[in-house]
């Protein structure tokens, strides 16, 4: 929608020609802002619960200072994946408020209140190695306002490491269950939990385990029901999926604690 589309829009909605729900209907593509090297989209919000996400690799330092800055001024928090030294440095010295977590990779910069959901999640990771996946899942939760227990070294070797602390973790909404090697943690998690359970495998590993394809083949074949998985070294992606379902638990909880939801459940 350009400037004029927009302007005889807001005459319609002032003329009463046009609804509100209508009118934000319409809108709901726009706006998109066209940066050359890149292309924004203002409105990932409003369609998704979640602003757009910055994948920093790739990006020079003045390119990701330069979207950072135009996502900033929507007034929303802003996050980037995968951001190198160099271009956290540039935009840190842009935005003093701007977090960069080297272990995670992430750079966050929050503008708004948090608002955390009633729904939790917990982060169990396997191993040592597989930490700087676990962080990117956790840095990932806590700027779209969900909580995170993180639940380190639980890897299925040794079994009893994740049995004693099983209880706490069946406490969680979603479990995302992250492994790398042969990647079997998800599958005995998935038989332990209740609750939805998002497997991520990592690329940390030795020989036939070939970057991260044999625990994701694993994780693939599960026979625990209830395991969902997302790409190698995903744990954003993780994090994004777990963020979703705990938004609906809320949203949900909402429509069963409103007038119009008792009343509803009461028949």
């Amino acid at each position: 929608m350009n400037p004029e589309q927009l302007r005889a829009l807001l005459h319609s909605i002032a003329a009463r020609e046009t609804s509100v729900d209508d009118a934000a209907r319409l809108l709901r593509g726009w706006p998109s802002e066209d940066l050359g090297f890149a292309r924004l989209d203002h409105q990932r919000a409003a369609r998704c619960g979640f602003p757009e996400v910055v994948f920093g690799r790739g990006k020079t330092p003045a390119q990701l200072t330069t979207i950072f800055e135009r996502l900033a001024a929507t007034g929303q928090n802003v996050l980037a994946t995968r951001v190198g030294s160099r271009a956290a440095a540039a935009v840190c010295a842009r935005f003093e408020a701007a977090q960069y977590n080297r272990a995670a990779r992430t750079l966050t910069f929050r503008q708004r209140d948090a608002a955390y959901s009633n729904a939790k999640v917990a982060i169990v990771s396997a191993g040592t190695a597989d930490a700087r996946v676990a962080e990117e899942a956790a840095v990932t939760s806590d700027i779209f306002d969900i909580r995170a227990e993180r639940f380190a070294d639980c890897g299925v070797a040794g079994l009893h490491r994740l049995l004693s602390r099983i209880e706490q973790i069946r406490t969680a909404d979603v479990v995302i269950a992250i492994a790398g090697m042969e990647g079997a943690l998800p599958s005995v998690v998935g038989g332990l939990v209740s609750s939805p359970v998002i497997a991520v495998p990592t690329s940390i590993g030795v020989g036939a385990h070939f970057q991260g394809l044999t625990p994701l083949l694993t994780m693939l074949n599960s026979c625990a029901a209830g395991v969902s998985v997302v790409n190698v070294d995903n744990g954003f992606g993780a994090a994004y999926q777990a963020a979703m379902i705990c938004r609906a638990l809320d949203e949900a909880a909402k429509r069963t604690t409103s007038p119009t939801g008792a009343g509803a459940n009461s028949r």
